[in-house]
């Protein structure tokens, strides 16, 4: 039986030979190290539902967003160490990039500022499922421009798993848009 060790000199040998096929760029490993603190926010936004009086089909997507951006998060983090590059924690929050030596703190498209989620912190019952909906359509939405900026980057997602990621959050998170819309709708006309 293989040790980790193996295990691991195996999984970079795997990502360096896939990177000579499908380089990887700068635009690659901000995307994927930004998303991490993308979804992390996601996934504390989600965890407010059972404590915060969600209907059951809040408390359903919201366990779906938790299960698969867990897993989401598990790939960008794999993907960077496979390739010795910095894995951000899954902590949400602005990234922070260094630039000349000074560290900068860079908030992703669709984040919650604090006091949103303070706000959606202090809601509960209807209220809460109509914060949790608004907030997560803006975040998805910003989720979605960062797939296409990653798109319109010359020579951006190449690398098979990066193409494959960016692919499935932009499908996912457009679909769970949708649904997301149509249950606001539901919310906003109940007595």
């Amino acid at each position: 039986m293989p040790s980790a060790e193996q295990g691991q000199a195996a999984a970079i040998a795997r990502a360096r030979a896939d990177s000579l096929r499908y380089p990887f760029t700068a635009a690659d490993i901000h995307f994927m190290s930004a998303m991490i603190g993308h979804h992390a926010q996601a996934i504390v936004m989600s965890r407010m539902a059972p404590t915060h009086g969600a209907s059951p089909a809040v408390r359903r997507l919201a366990e779906r967003i938790i299960n698969a951006q867990q897993d989401e998060i598990a790939t960008m983090q794999r993907w960077l160490a496979d390739r010795r590059l910095p894995v951000p924690e899954a902590r949400p929050g602005p990234m922070k990039m260094t630039m000349d030596g000074m560290e900068h703190e860079m908030m992703m498209p669709g984040m919650l500022t604090d006091a949103q989620m303070a706000e959606l912190e202090r809601a509960r019952g209807p209220e809460f499922d109509r914060l949790f909906l608004v907030d997560m359509i803006q975040h998805h939405r910003g989720a979605t421009s960062m797939v296409r900026d990653l798109f319109a980057t010359p020579g951006a997602a190449q690398d098979e798993t990066v193409f494959k990621f960016a692919n499935d959050v932009n499908v996912d998170q457009t679909t769970e848009i949708a649904r997301m819309q149509r249950l606001l709708a539901d919310v906003m006309t109940a007595p």
